[in-house]
């Protein structure tokens, strides 16, 4: 009985949906996409025609500073993640068993020389 109500309240509310679907978009379901306006392909990326030959690309005014900025980062980036201090836990229980060791041993070391 459960599996009949649920068939039935999805074919329910699928009808509601493309119902109103049809009614908003104006008639049928169409893509999100247009053609376009270009007639024909012309082979030319962003529809730009190539520089002569011989001649070279004239850069645009966000370009320099685009590259500058993208390298800087990455310099930047690279040097100060290499960098960075070590703060694992590992690195820090490594330290104190080290100084812990440290001080038993200067311990020993009095107790030996206090004993002679």
């Amino acid at each position: 009985m459960s599996s009949k109500l649920a068939a039935s309240a999805a074919g329910m509310l699928r009808t509601r949906i493309s119902s109103s679907l049809r009614t908003r978009g104006g008639g049928e379901l169409k893509r999100f996409t247009t053609p376009g306006t270009q007639e024909r392909p012309n082979g030319y990326l962003f529809n730009r025609p190539p520089p002569p030959p011989g001649e070279s690309r004239q850069w645009e005014d966000w370009e320099l500073p685009c590259y500058i900025t993208s390298f800087l980062t990455i310099v930047i980036l690279g040097v100060g993640l290499n960098a960075k201090p070590d703060f694992t836990l590992e690195t820090w229980a490594h330290e104190k068993a080290l100084e812990r060791l440290q001080n038993q041993q200067a311990q020993i070391a009095a107790a030996a020389g206090d004993s002679e």
